[in-house]
């Protein structure tokens, strides 16, 4: 019924293929202690937002370098990440929970990015009858598989009353789910961030938000080989502690500045921009800080609730795949 998500599977290999082919040419850049022999792959959702922060707040003089690319989310990253695509993955708690179901994961979870959770929210057509998430019973609701999305729908449901099969769930990736709401074969989506903006720009209300239901803990995971490398867990450490410093140069009055930076990439009005800019910070700064006790536990909360749904087989142990390995490079970093 949605060939176009079928269709995104088949880009996503092709999509790897020439990143997998030049992961034996870094072999011995890994292994150098040199940071100018290093080159970092990294992925970002949506745009290359991390990219951009960076430049605006001038802490993109690396000295060692960095590739970026994008992704529709976090969990193609994480697929990326298993096929040596990338080294380095951004993501919320939820995709590195199904890289990991087989029990054979080639990353770890290294370090937490706090974060905003707005615009995490299920919508529906701006001339919809539905109001509310109890409604959406019998509906046709699309979702981001494997994301915030997948996860804040389910838990959603279960306050309205509902059971996951009480409604008809298509998995989507965030742009064919704007296409089948816009089109009406959906009837709600459940989404995240540019997805979100846009789908308010063309008249969509918001019926269910995530923001007080998700964590705020985003996720670095890195490829085993980049922590059997110091050139490259250094590098690693030093990228996490420049992203966090440059949101809190953000914070520091240039508000208005990397607003402009964010309306272009996302196509929304200035004014919008810089308004979900203030909020989002202001619900939850976006900063780094090591592995601890409480982030893991948060992730396995996520897992379990996965497990209950049905969607993980079996419980999964989420610290087998969580290391402080880069603890004591970032401390220093930041």
């Amino acid at each position: 019924m949605f060939p176009r998500t079928l269709r995104a599977s088949a880009a996503l290999a092709l999509l790897l293929l020439p990143f997998a082919a030049a992961c034996g040419n870094q072999a011995q850049a890994e292994s150098s202690s040199d940071p100018s022999s290093v080159t970092l792959k990294v992925g970002a959702t949506g745009w290359k937002t991390e990219e951009a922060v960076l430049k605006f707040a001038h802490l993109d003089n690396t000295p060692y370098k960095i590739k970026w690319s994008v992704f529709q989310g976090g969990d193609q990253q994480l697929q990326a990440i298993r096929a040596g695509a990338l080294d380095v993955a951004s993501s919320s708690e939820i995709p590195p929970v199904f890289a990991a179901a087989d029990g054979k994961p080639n990353f770890k979870v290294v370090a937490v990015q706090r974060g905003s959770t707005l615009n995490q929210e299920v919508v529906v057509p701006k001339d919809s009858k539905v109001t509310g998430i109890a409604a959406l019973k019998g509906k046709k609701v699309g979702f981001v598989q494997n994301t915030t999305a997948h996860y804040f729908l389910y838990e959603l449901l279960k306050r309205a009353g509902l059971k996951w099969s009480d409604v008809d769930a298509k998995p989507l990736l965030p742009g064919d789910g704007l296409a089948a709401l816009n089109g009406g074969s959906i009837d709600a989506f459940a989404s995240y961030g540019t997805s979100i903006i846009t789908a308010h720009q063309q008249g969509a209300r918001t019926i269910g938000s995530g923001a007080d239901i998700l964590s705020g803990n985003f996720l670095w995971s890195a490829r085993d080989s980049v922590l059997k490398s110091p050139a490259q867990k250094a590098a690693l450490a030093d990228l996490v502690a420049r992203i966090s410093k440059a949101y809190a140069y953000v914070r520091d009055g240039h508000e208005a500045g990397f607003a402009e930076v964010i309306a272009e990439n996302t196509h929304q009005p200035l004014a919008q921009a810089q308004r979900d800019l203030i909020a989002q910070q202001k619900q939850r700064p976006t900063q780094a800080r090591p592995v601890g006790d409480d982030t893991i536990a948060s992730q396995q909360k996520v897992a379990d609730a996965f497990t209950r749904l049905g969607a993980l087989k079996d419980h999964l142990d989420v610290k087998s795949f969580w290391t402080t390995a880069l603890d004591a490079d970032l401390k220093k970093a930041l």
